[in-house]
């Protein structure tokens, strides 16, 4: 299966379990693979045969900050629940939300939490 991808789209936004995270907000990273046919658009090279990235990139700021989550395991699961309703072509979305500053103690790069939702699993 072909896939539409987008890494490291950075987000900031008020998720998190700890009061101060959603007072103070965060930087977020966001993967994101959308996986459809792309047979059409790669033969054809006109863009109403494929899904735009950039309208995805904007279903995903959307929805990431319009509310406030405690978990990133929901956050991620409505960017995918959204990807598949607004994107009727995506057969398949895998959603990554990376957390890197996650309030613990340590060294840590980021806490992460990645969602695969498939549109005949719903």
């Amino acid at each position: 299966m072909d896939k539409i991808i987008i890494k490291g789209l950075e987000i900031f936004a008020y998720h998190g379990v700890n009061e101060s995270e959603k007072i103070e907000g965060q930087n977020f990273l966001i993967d994101i693979e959308c996986f459809l046919d792309l047979t059409l658009p790669s033969r054809s090279d006109n863009l109403e045969d494929t899904v735009s990235y950039a309208a995805v990139k904007k279903t995903i700021e959307r929805v990431f900050t319009q509310e406030k989550y405690d978990l990133i395991e929901k956050a991620s699961g409505v960017i995918c629940e959204s990807v598949l309703s607004e994107y009727p072509t995506v057969d398949r979305v895998v959603c990554t939300v990376y957390k890197p500053e996650a309030p613990m103690k340590g060294r840590f790069e980021y806490a992460a939490v990645c969602i695969d939702r498939k549109r005949d699993e719903r």
